[in-house]
């Protein structure tokens, strides 16, 4: 692929018919500006291109004009042009998706600091949902100290693009009951991956059952009094998330607490016991079942570090000190590294043709053992100078490779 900067890839992408009028929309700035947005972070992207003078201008657009929300409807388009090309189909089907969360660097002296006991250092973890298309669908960022598994289901919840994933895997603490029960009750299949198998319970649905062969697996029973009690308030949490009302992270912060007082926290407990249980079996049992959790749950390691590899300025070390723009600082993030998918992809579906035009045999095994986490080509460093005359090609979205 020729080589090209970032900021060169991101306004190729967002000059395009469709695009164009997405980000247009969006940002609701002038053209000669909106491209700036497309950088990780205005300042940065002010400062290097020499063209226009807009330190001031880019940095007061980002405080009034761009949001969060602004920057998930680019996020979304850009996923939606991404799911009309035909090489992500070889790459999976678009119905899982894989949650994970990486350590981004703060300066000490910050008060929404907070030291990572894992990974060391002081900052917060962008989270995001991978689909299994490579191309990601959503990005937190949360405290150091936060429970993880509180926000894997919020990236499904609020996806608005055409990848509308029903099946989610996460890493072990993924693995907690509560997260089960409301995951189920949402049409969520949560398939985490499993690490400390042999401390996790299995449970009977009546205690005078007996299963030959694995009866020893099971230590406890299941209280399905508990379950049908609580049945109508569970249901109307469900029903308030799925109509936008109120986030499953929320609620599942309000479950995190074994109070005696919170009886509908064991409920949602004792709900995911079963269906953790019947999941613990079917991974126990199937191979291809933990080769597929172990090969989306990589796709988001390697997303995780190709977004720290875009995120070059400033050593990696977020700057703001004020927690919404550190959040959007990630979405900025978040954006880039799916543009620079798309270009990859557009890049990578011209390559494929022309082999396939010069006589070169290409079939759907050599499709799937390809990735759009590219770098190769990719210039971070230099000036940051932009062409807006240049023509940009129509998008290869029904181009041939097969």
């Amino acid at each position: 692929m020729a080589p090209m900067t970032t900021v060169g890839k991101c306004s190729e992408q967002t000059s395009t018919r469709e695009n164009h009028v997405c980000f247009r929309c969006v940002f609701n700035v002038p053209p000669c500006t909106r491209k700036f947005f497309t950088d990780k972070s205005p300042a940065p992207a002010a400062g290097l291109c020499r063209r226009h003078g807009l330190r001031r201008q880019v940095s007061w657009l980002n405080l009034r004009h761009v949001t969060e929300e602004r920057l998930e409807q680019a996020i979304v388009q850009v996923i939606n042009a991404y799911n009309r090309y035909r090489l992500p189909r070889h790459w999976g089907t678009g119905q899982r998706a894989a949650a994970d969360g990486t350590k981004w660097n703060l300066y000490e002296q910050n008060l929404l600091s907070e030291y990572h006991i894992r990974y060391g250092g002081y900052g917060g973890v962008g989270y995001y949902h991978v689909s299994d298309k490579y191309i990601a669908l959503f990005s937190h960022f949360i405290p150091c100290g936060v429970y993880e598994a509180i926000y894997i289901l919020d990236g499904l919840i609020k996806n608005d693009s055409d990848i509308q994933p029903d099946t989610l895997h996460g890493d072990t603490q993924a693995q907690s009951a509560p997260v089960f029960g409301l995951a189920y009750l949402l049409g969520i299949n949560l398939m985490p991956r499993i690490r400390n198998l042999k401390q996790l319970v299995f449970y009977k649905s009546d205690k005078r059952q007996r299963y030959e062969h694995i009866n020893a697996l099971f230590s406890e029973t299941i209280n399905w009094k508990l379950i049908e009690t609580h049945v109508p308030d569970m249901l109307r949490v469900a029903l308030s998330i799925k109509a936008g009302k109120i986030a499953p992270s929320t609620v599942l912060r309000r479950l995190g607490t074994a109070s005696l007082k919170n009886k509908l926290y064991f409920a949602f407990r004792e709900l995911g016991r079963v269906v953790r249980t019947t999941f613990l079996l079917d991974y126990i049992g199937s191979v291809e079942l933990r080769r597929t959790i172990h090969a989306e749950t990589n796709k988001t390691e390697e997303f995780n570090q190709f977004v720290k590899w875009l995120f070059f300025g400033g050593e990696g070390v977020i700057a703001e000190n004020i927690r919404h723009e550190q959040r959007k600082v990630i979405k900025y993030n978040h954006l880039v590294a799916n543009l620079v998918i798309l270009h990859n992809v557009e890049s990578m579906t011209l390559t494929l043709k022309d082999l396939k035009e010069r006589g070169h045999h290409i079939d759907h095994d050599i499709l799937k053992g390809l990735a759009p986490y590219r770098t190769d080509h990719i210039n971070r460093f230099g000036d940051y100078t932009l062409d807006f005359d240049r023509q940009v090609s129509p998008m290869s979205y029904n181009a041939k490779i097969i």
